[in-house]
C-alpha cells in the first residue's frame, strides 16, 4: 500500500477546490490590495470577499476578522495584545496547562514582564478543572485563554462554561480554535467569546495564512505597526492567495462538516477498537467520547514515542508524537504530564490524526503493521519484563 497520511492535526492537503480559487491570485490579479490602481483594486475586493465569507462562517462582522499568518500569531497576539492593552486594569492572567506552546511560551515572556499568570488543571481526560480555574480567578484578572479542543488528545472543552464565568466576571475571553474549525461548528456569539484563532491549514486550506477574531469594542493592542493593513493592527503585506483560500476552504468544510465528521469518527473509533483490543499495554490519551473526530492518541508501554513514530515512518505510515510545533523537543508532551502520565508513559506516546481521504483499508493496514512494530520494539527495549505475556491488558 502507498503512502498513508495519519497526520491531519499537524496540517492537511489543500483541497483541489481551494486551489482553483488561488491560483488566479498568483498570476493575473496578482496585485497588492494597498495599491491603489486597478490591479491593486481587484486584489483587495478579493481580500473583502474572502473577509465576508469567514465572518458568516463562524457568525461575526467582517470588521472583526483579522487576517494573520496562523495561530502560533494569532495566539501570540491574542494574549500579549490583550495584556498590554489592559494591564492598567490589572495583570493576572489564566491560561489552561494544556494551551499549544504559542500560548504557554507567551504566557510566559509575559510572566518576565511584570505579569502573573496560573496555568489552570485539567483532569485526567485533559478537561480542564472548571472549579479550580474559577478559584484561580482574582480582582485583578484580566484574560482568560483556554483552546476549544486539545491539538494533542482532541479532547473538547467546556468553552460555553468558561466563557459564560469569563464574560459574568469582566474578563476578557479567549480560545484557540486552530483544532475545532473544520470539524466542529464555530459560532463566536454562542457561547460568546471575545477572541479566538483559527488557521487555514488545518482544514484543507493553504499554510502561512490564519484569523484572530476580535469582537468590537475590545481593548487591544497592536501586533506589527509600520504598515496600514488590517485597520492598522496588523501591518505586513496581505497574503490575498491565501486569504481566498481560506475562505473557501471553511466555506466548504463548513458545508461539508457533519458528513465529514461522521466519516472521519467512523474510521477513528474502528482504529482505536482495533488497537485497544488487539495491542497489550496501551493507553488511550483524551476524552473517550468528548474528543475531535479524527484524533486518537495513545500510550504504548515500554516502547519510546520516537522509535515508534520512525518505525511507522519506514512503514509509509506518517504519524505524530505530538504537537507539530513542538515535536523535535526531547522534552515529554505538556500536555500529557498535566493530564497525570507519567515521564515513561508520556514519552510512549503516538497521535494518529484521521481525514477526510483516508480509508478502512489504510485503517486495517496501519493497524497490522503498528501490531508488528510494537511486537519487534518491546522485544528490543530493556524496559519490557520478559515474563509479560503478549496479552491485552484489562483496562486500567
Amino acid at each position: 500500500m502507498e503512502g498513508i497520511y495519519f497526520d491531519h492535526a499537524a496540517t492537511t492537503p489543500v483541497d483541489a477546490r481551494v486551489l482553483e480559487k488561488m491560483l488566479p491570485y498568483f498570476t493575473e490579479n496578482f496585485g497588492n490590495a494597498n495599491s491603489q490602481h486597478g490591479y491593486g483594486r481587484r486584489a483587495v475586493t478579493a481580500v473583502d470577499a474572502a473577509r465576508d465569507t469567514i465572518a458568516r462562517q463562524i457568525h461575526a462582522k467582517p470588521s472583526e476578522i483579522y487576517f494573520t499568518s496562523g495561530g502560533t500569531e494569532s495566539d501570540n497576539w491574542a494574549i500579549r495584545g490583550a495584556a498590554h492593552a489592559l494591564r492598567g486594569k490589572g495583570r493576572h492572567l489564566v491560561v489552561s496547562a494544556i494551551e499549544h506552546p504559542a500560548m504557554l511560551a507567551t504566557a510566559k515572556e509575559l510572566a518576565k514582564e511584570g505579569f502573573d499568570v496560573t496555568f489552570a488543571p485539567v483532569d485526567e481526560y485533559g478537561t480542564v478543572d472548571l472549579e479550580k480555574l474559577k478559584a484561580s480567578v482574582r480582582e485583578d484578572t484580566i484574560f482568560i485563554g483556554v483552546m476549544t479542543a486539545n491539538n494533542e488528545v482532541g479532547t473538547i472543552q467546556p468553552i460555553a462554561e468558561l466563557s459564560a464565568f469569563a464574560r459574568s466576571r469582566g474578563i476578557v475571553f479567549f480560545t484557540d480554535a486552530v483544532q475545532a474549525a473544520g470539524s466542529l461548528a464555530i459560532n463566536v456569539n454562542d457561547p460568546a467569546v471575545d477572541m479566538l484563532a483559527i488557521s487555514s491549514h488545518k482544514f484543507y486550506g493553504p499554510k502561512g495564512v490564519g484569523v484572530l477574531y476580535i469582537r468590537s469594542g475590545l481593548k487591544m493592542g497592536k501586533l506589527i505597526t509600520g504598515g496600514h493593513q488590517e485597520r492598522s493592527m496588523r501591518g505586513g503585506t496581505t497574503n490575498v492567495a491565501g486569504v481566498v483560500g481560506m475562505a473557501e476552504a471553511l466555506k466548504l468544510a463548513q458545508q461539508d462538516m457533519r458528513e465529514r465528521a461522521e466519516y472521519v469518527s467512523g474510521l477513528r473509533d474502528r482504529f482505536i477498537r482495533r488497537v485497544l483490543h488487539e495491542i497489550p499495554y496501551v493507553r488511550l490519551n483524551g476524552h473517550p467520547s468528548n474528543r475531535l473526530p479524527g484524533n486518537a492518541n495513545f500510550s504504548f508501554r515500554y516502547i519510546e514515542g520516537e522509535s515508534l513514530l520512525f518505525s511507522l515512518d519506514l512503514a509509509g505510515i506518517a504519524v505524530s508524537s505530538g504537537s507539530a510545533c513542538s515535536s523535535g523537543s526531547l522534552e515529554p508532551s505538556h500536555v500529557l504530564l498535566a493530564m497525570g502520565l507519567k515521564e515513561g508513559e508520556a514519552h510512549g506516546s503516538i497521535r494518529f490524526s484521521f481525514g477526510k481521504d483516508n480509508t478502512v483499508e489504510q485503517v486495517d493496514f496501519a493497524v497490522d503493521r503498528l501490531k508488528e512494530i510494537v511486537v519487534k520494539l518491546r522485544a528490543l527495549s530493556p524496559l519490557f519484563p520478559k515474563d509479560c505475556k503478549n496479552e491485552v491488558m484489562e483496562k486500567e
